[in-house]
């Protein structure tokens, strides 16, 4: 207490004591470079994160990425479902008729998204990369055949047809009653598969690898999901070994990543439409019925109300948060 000097030196970091108990300035030491300290560990400022830059170009991860399936059939010259008579003429709205098709973000049709679905796995069968990437085993149809019949030895050089591809999606999805959302899903999880392990769909594995798709798909999508020993009654040549093995390795070559945003479930639905037109594959049109016309105004009626009372929730949210700044800033009054 009688030393006025002791507390205020010992708390200070700048100063310290000589041994005549003499203050002078603090003179910080040299700083070591990472070589003298013998520790060559990178500074967190240094680092990237990698994950986060790889998502940028990952289409099944961001909504402004180009779907891969989208780029493959631009690059391709070729046009499926040609008409015999030349292009198709499209159906235009007019004053007196009004066309829509039944397809929707939140309900797609199941026939001709399952279609385009199709499309979009053949374009990556044909046009995949052939830069000799790893065909994995647990994909290869020759290790692990869905059928008895005996594949032949040159099952990897040709090609599916796109028709081959549908009836193959077409039976799993009537069979096991899946939807069209599930459809989309399916494809998000081709491709993230396709990004995240570096494998390409050929004509090797595509059966595998869309099987393990619609396994995820369904069971993430669907309240219901498929168990894996109903796609062996699907399958009747399929064990159910097999099935749990396919999930577990496609569950980790995702890296158990199976969440799929809003944002990318509809950009894959919009590339796929646009897939169909730029293929003559368009959804088909029906002129605008009088009780379409007012299901429809009920929908608009609805959003417009639920879309009023949010206002008004919020409205109400600012005014009771303007009450409470105006009392928090009230001058307090000590007695």
């Amino acid at each position: 207490m009688g030393n006025s000097t002791s507390c205020c030196v010992s708390s200070s970091p700048k100063l310290r004591r000589n041994a005549h108990s003499r203050l002078e300035p603090y003179r910080p030491e040299p700083e070591l470079s990472r070589e003298d300290t013998g520790c060559n560990l990178q500074h967190i400022s240094d680092r990237e994160n990698i994950d986060e830059l790889n998502m940028e170009y990952n289409p099944s991860e961001h909504p402004r990425t180009s779907t891969i399936f989208l780029s493959k059939s631009q690059t391709d010259g070729e046009r499926l479902h040609q008409h015999p008579s030349g292009p198709m003429r499209r159906k235009y709205s007019s004053c007196s008729t009004i066309f829509l098709d039944d397809s929707t973000v939140s309900q797609p049709n199941l026939k001709y998204t399952i279609k385009c679905v199709s499309l979009a796995i053949y374009y990556h069968i044909k046009n995949r990369n052939v830069d000799g990437r790893m065909l994995l085993d647990i994909f290869d149809e020759k290790l692990h055949p869905l059928s008895k019949s005996e594949v032949p030895s040159d099952y990897d050089k040709h090609d599916p047809e796109q028709k081959q591809i549908y009836r193959f999606v077409r039976t799993l999805f009537s069979a096991a009653q899946l939807t069209a959302e599930c459809a989309i899903v399916t494809l998000v999880y081709l491709e993230r598969l396709s990004t995240y392990a570096e494998i390409d769909i050929g004509p090797a594995n595509w059966k595998r690898i869309v099987l393990g798709a619609i396994l995820l798909a369904s069971k993430v999508w669907d309240d219901q999901a498929v168990w894996n020993v109903d796609y062996c009654q699907i399958l009747k040549d399929i064990t159910i070994e097999d099935m749990n093995e396919l999930e577990r390795q496609f569950l980790e070559l995702l890296q158990f990543n199976i969440n799929v945003p809003s944002s990318v479930y509809a950009k894959y639905y919009f590339d796929l439409r646009s897939l169909s037109e730029a293929n003559n594959l368009n959804f088909p049109l029906e002129p605008l019925s009088r009780d379409k016309a007012q299901k429809l105004e009920a929908i608009s009626r609805l959003c417009d109300d639920k879309y009023k009372d949010v206002r008004k929730a919020a409205k109400k949210r600012s005014v009771s948060a303007d009450n409470l700044t105006v009392v928090r800033w009230s001058p307090a009054i000590i007695s």
